[in-house]
């Protein structure tokens, strides 16, 4: 993983490396910019048990930032975990850096070792990028990923806080919460307590959400129970010739791709005798 868009960062670690101290416990505070939500505490045991038997391999990384107290900058769950295990002190290192060196290195320390939600890994692109003003291009090359895969990841925070919240407790997967994308604010509420109360598969979600948007769904598959639309859902088109096909399919395609730039618009859809009716209501911006 690449550290050159954090200046000399790198070199500062290294020559840190040997410089090793027992610091109290009772003097150190967690990272107040951690991108880890949740601390599974059976993990957090089960690595106390661990470092209960073989010790502290690693030492964790911290910053003075008021005389005698200081901050993690890495290594929080093994701290947790010699907390658990009523340590008077830690193995640690000391860096001098400042906010944001701390919030930098700590957010890349856990995305490189650390299994974070795809959530947390969300949110701890956005705050890397505001960080050190980096466009999505210039984080997908530092960090050593490729744009789209960086851009994918950050279009899960538009999703409403609650679904972000399932995807963190793990009660949804990211598939679930991407297949949701497509809906609005209210669909999404709705459609994510039918998924959690009817422990809906990623397919059985994709065909809700096909329902809630009036778009057709594959016809070998099964249907599913689905949330009611707060409005009536227009008629499936009927009959259409294939030029006809075409055009609508063309639309609904220029429809998905302006959604997809996060822009919300809504569209009703009729099939009536002698003409089929798309109508698309797009918001003036502000």
């Amino acid at each position: 993983m690449a550290f050159s868009f954090f200046g000399n960062q790198k070199n500062k670690n290294q020559k840190a490396t040997n410089q090793v101290v027992e610091v109290d416990v009772t003097k150190i505070t967690p990272n107040r910019f951690q991108p880890r939500k949740v601390f599974e505490p059976n993990a957090i045991k089960e690595l106390a048990e661990t470092i209960q038997e073989h010790g502290l391999l690693q030492p964790i990384i911290i910053r003075e930032f008021e005389p005698n107290k200081y901050e993690i900058i890495a290594g929080e769950r093994r701290f947790r975990a010699v907390s658990e295990l009523q340590w008077d002190k830690i193995p640690a290192i000391i860096e001098k850096m400042n906010d944001k060196e701390t919030a930098s290195l700590a957010l890349i320390e856990n995305l490189q070792r650390e299994q974070l939600s795809s959530v947390e890994e969300a949110q701890a692109y956005r705050s890397l990028m505001e960080l050190n003003h980096l466009t999505q291009t210039a984080l997908a090359q530092g960090m050593g990923k490729s744009q789209s895969a960086v851009a994918n990841k950050l279009r899960l925070l538009k999703l409403i806080t609650p679904v972000q919240n399932a995807i963190l407790d793990r009660r949804i997967s990211e598939r679930h919460g991407r297949a949701l994308l497509e809906l609005n604010e209210d669909q999404q509420r709705d459609a994510l307590m039918e998924i959690v109360n009817s422990k809906f598969t990623v397919k059985q979600t994709e065909d809700l959400v096909a329902q809630m948007t009036g778009k057709p769904r594959p016809q070998d598959e099964a249907p599913v129970t689905a949330v009611k639309p707060k409005k009536k859902r227009a008629k499936k088109a009927k009959g259409l010739t294939a030029d006809t096909r075409v055009a609508v399919n063309t639309i609904k395609k220029s429809v998905k791709l302006i959604r997809d730039n996060g822009m919300k618009i809504k569209t009703r859809e009729s099939d009536e005798d002698d003409h089929y009716e798309i109508v698309i209501e797009i918001p003036k911006q502000k």
